[in-house]
């Protein structure tokens, strides 16, 4: 499952198991980038307030489709299959719209999603690509054409925000060999609530 020990559901116990029962999913499925917390659960507990607020918050400006899409970008410029298998299931299952999906994953495949996308999201995805892959060059300039884009500076907070998330975990998963699950794939917290389906 990854490169260092991991404890499982079954065998946690005391705040571990505690904070897994929040996010266990059917058949006590717990996905592996949260069990990769387990020999520190109070890393897990960040791990998710953070994944919770930036991605399921109801007070983000975006739609869920375009905070996962975002992930996905992200995690395909860090070459994160984990989190792209992951993520691509949130666009899909948030979009509900097939064609619209199918169109959406092609361009992530050609890393054209600027062709797909218009202005507000367009914008957001240049500045996902810019604070991944050259984020040294971002500068009060480039934040300005943003705004002339019309993304207000709540807006490119949520999406500095989600891609800074998004950043964090691929480089979790892959410096310690997360392993992709066989089943459940794509699981998320159902509403207000932690519980994950």
């Amino acid at each position: 499952m990854s490169w260092i020990k991991t404890i499982g559901y079954e065998a946690a116990t005391g705040k571990l198991k505690r904070l897994y029962d929040k996010v266990v999913g059917p058949n006590d499925a717990l996905d592996h980038v949260m069990s990769i917390h387990s020999l520190r659960p109070h890393t897990l507990e960040g791990h998710m307030s953070l994944y919770k607020n930036t991605l399921h918050h109801s007070g983000n400006a975006f739609p869920k489709w375009y905070l996962e899409l975002l992930g996905t970008y992200v995690s395909r410029l860090n070459q994160c299959e984990y989190c792209v298998t992951h993520h691509s299931v949130g666009i899909k299952r948030n979009l509900e719209d097939d064609a619209r999906f199918e169109l959406l994953t092609a361009a992530l495949d050609r890393d054209s999603l600027e062709t797909v996308l218009d202005g507000k999201m367009k914008a957001g995805v240049g500045y996902a690509k810019m604070l991944t892959l050259h984020h040294t060059s971002i500068d009060e300039a480039y934040t300005d054409g943003l705004r002339a884009a019309g993304l207000d500076d709540g807006e490119i907070l949520e999406i500095n925000q989600v891609v800074c998330y998004f950043n964090y975990v691929n480089r979790m998963v892959v410096s310690l060999g997360v392993a992709l699950e066989e089943d459940n794939i794509g699981l998320s917290p159902s509403g207000e609530d932690w519980k994950h389906q």
